[in-house]
């Protein structure tokens, strides 16, 4: 059990440790550095337990479910752990060249480590208030995140973000409330059994109704995705980055277990609604970003576009579509967080993330050039790159179960988003720069490698999973088959006895 219970204690350290030295510059971002080294070592050895295993449960105080609270890891969310390390690692690598002193003292890396512990504690919770709890602890820090530069952007970007969140909090407590009133338990695996043994229309439509819609504000899915590009281009790039690779697939985590688990015997209620939501999603997003000349903004419309093939993977839920669905989030988390820490760089580099104010890197900065190539055209679905093979599954999984009009929608929608990250690379790479002259490069500031270091590592990741996927999709659709058949996980938590009435619908 130590590498689950240290997946949410080592941030939680972390975070108090960074707190008490922020003042000290170089002992406060050398903790962070080893807070994140130690959460990825964490990561690994707890993904490793349920590789060997299927299903890790620990019952916090000894009290058996579903009195007690449960911390539940299978295949997916250990996945989802071990991506968080990674991404942890790189952005506190990444954030040595882009956080001064002054942000240090402000507890950015108490903030970020308090984050990751909120982040891990929604993976691997198995009580649905306490999912509540961690995304409230989400919540609370990445607003103070959002807002830690007091500028005028940032307060407006945190209001927006705050407002939203906090309605979609309301929303999910209605929920929780709701179904604790009617069925006497807050155990996600309890839920299950006694929703599936239940004819309580009424209680099945309202409590599925409400969770899809607070989580759905968490994935920034249509119509609730505009406080995301609101909000997303105005804290530091690091932390942008922090946000766009982790915050909104915490919601995508939360609507793939609670319609693989808690809705498991219900799935055809929203499943109509979904496919229209995903849909939707997707091309809001690919259009507001088309309409959009500064980095920070098209990718953060893309963001939403891109949640729109995970939901839609959800939508047809079959088990091709739900391993691609696993594997889309995977790879995005890696991608968008790589394609805003790169936006970093440009920056850095130029002095803008302004489409009409840059350009010339191609031949100034080659190896930025090669670096951002790889990740965006992975995230417009060029083969051989891992953006392809996600957006093949799930759109070979819509054919196989005849949803041909979300299909047709999910090829226009990637052919629009590989117009945009065509126009990112022509504008900022391909054409001059506005200043430059015919016999002197643009001024550009030098390389600050540890900018560089990480999308350089985030950047390799894309190109392996592209080129040699197997081993991913391989956990993807193990994943898949446990959410399919959640009676393992719900044996797991409460017992041989209690899956008796669990019925699954999706196939």
């Amino acid at each position: 059990m130590i590498w689950l219970l240290s997946i949410i204690f080592i941030p939680a350290i972390f975070a108090i440790a960074c707190l008490g030295t922020s003042r000290h510059h170089r002992l406060n971002r050398n903790l962070a550095i080893a807070g994140g080294v130690t959460l990825l070592i964490c990561s690994i050895g707890l993904f490793t337990q349920v590789w060997h295993h299927d299903y890790i449960v620990f019952q916090v105080g000894t009290w058996p479910a579903p009195i007690g609270i449960s911390l539940v890891v299978d295949k997916l969310s250990a996945a989802m752990v071990l991506i968080t390390g990674i991404i942890a690692l790189a952005v506190v690598v990444y954030s040595i060249g882009d956080i001064d002193e002054y942000l240090q003292r402000k507890h950015f890396y108490a903030l970020v480590f308090l984050l990751l512990m909120g982040v891990n504690g929604a993976f691997v919770t198995g009580d649905l208030f306490n999912l509540y709890v961690w995304f409230e602890v989400m919540l609370l820090a990445s607003f103070v995140l959002i807002t830690i530069g007091g500028k005028r952007d940032q307060l407006e970007g945190g209001v927006k973000y705050l407002v939203i969140n906090l309605v979609s909090s309301i929303l999910f407590l209605s929920g929780v409330g709701l179904i604790y009133g009617k069925l006497g338990t807050l155990n996600m695996a309890d839920i299950a059994v006694k929703v599936a043994q239940t004819s309580d229309a009424v209680l099945i439509n309202s409590s599925a109704m409400l969770l899809l819609v607070a989580f759905g504000i968490k994935a920034a899915m249509f119509p609730f995705f505009f406080w995301l590009p609101a909000s997303y281009h105005t804290p530091r790039l690091v932390i942008s980055a922090l946000f766009a690779g982790l915050l909104t697939k915490v919601g995508v985590y939360a609507l793939i277990r609670s319609y693989t688990l808690l809705f498991h015997s219900q799935f055809e209620i929203v499943q109509g609604i979904l496919v229209f939501l995903a849909g939707a999603t997707m091309v809001t997003g690919v259009l507001g970003a088309a309409a959009q000349y500064e980095i920070r903004k098209i990718l953060s419309f893309h963001i939403v576009s891109q949640i729109g093939y995970m939901v839609m993977g959800l939508a047809i839920g079959s088990a091709l579509a739900l391993a691609g669905a696993i594997f889309y989030t995977l790879h995005h988390i890696i991608v968008k967080t790589n394609l805003f820490l790169l936006a970093g760089v440009i920056k850095n580099h130029c002095g803008s993330t302004d489409l009409k104010k840059i350009g010339g890197l191609y031949r100034w900065a080659p190896g930025i050039a090669l670096v951002f190539f790889i990740p965006a055209f992975s995230l417009g679905g060029i083969p051989p790159l891992s953006g392809f093979w996600a957006k093949f599954s799930v759109i070979k999984a819509g054919l196989d179960e005849q949803h041909y009009l979300l299909v047709t929608v999910a090829l226009i929608v990637g052919v629009l988003t590989l117009f945009s990250m065509t126009k990112i690379w022509a504008e900022a790479f391909w054409k001059a720069s506005p200043d430059e002259q015919a016999d002197a490069p643009p001024k550009q500031k030098a390389i600050v490698w540890p900018l560089l270091a990480p999308c350089i590592a985030l950047t390799t990741m894309t190109l392996v999973i592209g080129l040699w996927s197997d081993p991913l999709f391989a956990l993807a659709e193990a994943s898949s088959a446990q959410l399919l058949d959640p009676s393992g996980y719900i044996e797991s938590v409460l017992g041989p006895t209690e899956k008796v009435g669990l019925v699954a619908n999706h196939e």
